[in-house]
């Protein structure tokens, strides 16, 4: 017998509940979500920044919200582990697509982008941004800080980013230093997890290295991130170079030693309560990546915090 379904909920399905689309066929947006440019009632948008011009070593995460969309397809129609619930049962999410700019005009692209999610941000939703590398933070910061003032920044990486910039450099490797000097973040309520590189200056953040993240687990990893943050409005920048090559090999600047996925997703989970009010999940590099695997665990994160959006609306 026909099934007289029509796949593409992408393009034409509801706004609320998971879809039941193969996972293998139809338009390929995040979570199988509608594309839409239209916010009014929305509670969370999920689009992508495929800008990858500021990298300083392996090239390619211009592909990586296409890659990332693709993952999640993974994710359709099902309840959510762990919190066993379908999200859009709850929430209303679109897939807003890409942050549009010329590639003729690369300068323009960080302007672009921070007016675009400022636009965004505008209709009350929260913003969940598919990267790209992690000079997108900065102007993603610029607009968040624009509506929510300054705000506690955890950051997930193996870098710490905050190499000396004088503010004309476009580099993926100084968006906290710049970030600092404007006032985007609050210093004395930010962590970076998972940190196994040195820099010339840590510019305030707490530092929680890899060491540390192995010898004290999900529960005290968590329990670390809470006492820095504390109650303060807080940003998730999670580069997924602060896993493993071994969980997350598609990336530009792979280091060896980091975190597994699974301690990386339970941590954030156990930070659900905190005061989020926006998420990037960035350098994602498809062209190194093999079988989606760090595709695959990009997806999760945003998917994981979908999930924690979704349990604070339903309480």
């Amino acid at each position: 017998m026909a099934n007289d379904t029509p796949i593409d909920n992408a393009l034409n399905g509801p706004l609320r509940g998971g879809s039941h689309e193969p996972t293998f066929a139809g338009a390929q947006s995040f979570m199988r979500r509608r594309y839409s440019r239209d916010f009014d009632g929305v509670d969370v948008i999920v689009w992508g920044a495929p800008y990858d011009m500021a990298t300083s070593n392996r090239p390619g995460a211009r592909f990586g919200p296409a890659a990332i969309r693709r993952a999640s397809m993974i994710f359709d129609g099902d309840p959510q582990y762990p919190s066993r619930v379908d999200p859009f049962t709850t929430l209303v999410a679109v897939d807003g697509g890409d942050a549009h700019f010329d590639y003729e005009y690369p300068l323009r692209a960080p302007g672009l982008i921070e007016q675009q999610a400022r636009d965004a941000l505008t209709s009350g939703a929260q913003l969940i941004t598919l990267g790209g590398d992690h000079f997108i933070t900065l102007p993603l910061l610029r607009a968040h800080a624009a509506r929510h003032g300054a705000l506690a920044l955890v950051q997930f990486d193996a870098h710490q980013d905050t190499w000396d910039d004088d503010g004309s450099k476009i580099s993926h490797g100084t968006f906290v230093t710049r970030a600092v000097a404007e006032g985007l973040i609050d210093v004395a309520h930010s962590i970076q997890i998972g940190v196994r590189t040195v820099a010339p200056s840590d510019r305030g953040l707490e530092i929680l290295d890899i060491d540390e993240c192995h010898a004290l687990g999900a529960e005290g990893v968590s329990a670390r991130i809470h006492a820095c943050v504390g109650a303060a409005p807080a940003y998730l920048s999670f580069d997924i170079d602060a896993l493993d090559p071994a969980f997350a090999p598609g990336t530009g600047t792979p280091v060896a030693g980091g975190l597994s996925s699974a301690l990386a997703l339970s941590t954030l989970w156990k930070c659900g309560d905190l005061d989020w009010r926006g998420m990037d999940v960035v350098e994602v590099c498809p062209p190194y990546d093999h079988a989606d695997m760090t595709a695959i665990a990009a997806a999760t994160i945003a998917q994981r915090y979908i999930q924690i959006l979704a349990m604070k609306k339903a309480r």
